[in-house]
This record gives structure tokens, sequence and C-alpha cells, in this order.
């Protein structure tokens, strides 16, 4: 099973290398990952996708609240929450078929961010399955290349919400934690 964690951590170099490093050193596979500035840039927020059991989800969880960067986890299974995955596609466009492209990426409400002779390239969002969906019905026209973000979430009610900020003011993410 999939679980998507996100960790709310110190914008500062060397997390992220951290984090990964430990989770490969305790043979965690991520399946996916993103990271981005939150609305306070003292703090960045990193989504992880991690395959396995409840035991391996609460493992992860565990060992993230340990690094003193890791300001907060938040794990998304069996909470309400939306999800987007961004992707560029390069899609080979022969003659007479570009339309069915065009076709395809509004009924999947993509965009055609650019053309050349022999292809386009689609910008597409959506959860994973839209996207994989997506990706399906592209392979009987040529992916030449594709890329991903990675998935990104956040809860969709307010209880679970905490300025950053002030719980950063109460709590020196740098000290160290007992």
């Amino acid at each position: 099973m999939k679980h998507v964690l996100s960790a709310v951590v110190v914008n500062q170099p060397g997390v992220l290398a951290h984090i990964s490093g430990m989770l490969a050193s305790r043979a965690f596979n991520i399946d996916s990952l993103a990271v981005g500035e939150t609305e306070n840039p003292e703090f960045s927020r990193i989504t992880f996708v991690v395959a396995g059991d409840d035991r391996v989800l609460d493992q992860v969880r565990k060992q993230l609240e340990k690094i003193i960067t890791v300001v907060r986890v938040i794990d998304f299974s069996k909470r309400e929450f939306v999800e987007r995955d961004l992707m560029l596609i390069k899609v080979r466009t022969e003659a007479g078929r570009r339309s069915e492209v065009k076709e395809l990426v509004d009924v999947f409400r993509g965009r055609i961010v650019d053309v050349s002779p022999g292809h386009v390239m689609v910008e597409i969002s959506g959860q994973e399955r839209k996207l994989e969906a997506f990706i399906d019905l592209m392979r009987p026209f040529g992916i030449l290349e594709m890329v991903r973000t990675g998935r990104i979430a956040l809860l969709r009610t307010n209880d679970d919400n905490v300025d950053i900020a002030e719980r950063a003011a109460h709590e020196d993410p740098t000290a160290a934690r007992v």
C-alpha cells in the first residue's frame, strides 16, 4: 500500500540529503518526492510517497520525527486530502494525428505548451491515476520524453493545521529533542 507523508522542515542546506539518507539507510524506498517552500520562507514542505504496510509507515514517521530539522510530520493515511502531480510529456505527432492528441489533451484538461514539426509538449496535472491514464493513451503516438514533479498534498480540513512560524517560536527546531 502507498502512503503519503508530509514533513515541514527548517529551510536550510542539507536537510533533504539528511532525510533521504536516513530513509535509504533503513531501506525505505521513496516512490515520490516533492519539495518546496511553504507560506513561510523559513520552512519547506517535503511530501513523500512510500510503499509498505502500517508498520513501515509508522517506522518512517518515527524516524522523521527524530530529525532535529523536522518541525512536523503529517500522515495523510485515512484522512481527507487533496493531491496533485504535474507532468510534462513530449509526444510524437505525425502528419494528420496532431488533432487526435489535442482532443485527448482537452479531455484531460491539459495544455499544449510547445509545438514542433514532429512533436507536441503537454502539461497536465491531477491525481496519479489521471496522469497514468493519459500516459497509457499517449503510448500509441510515441512518448519521446516525460518528467513528473512527484505528488504534493494538503489536508482538506483545518483541524490539523499549525502556523509553523508560531510553532517554531515555541520550539527551537535546532535544539535536541528528548
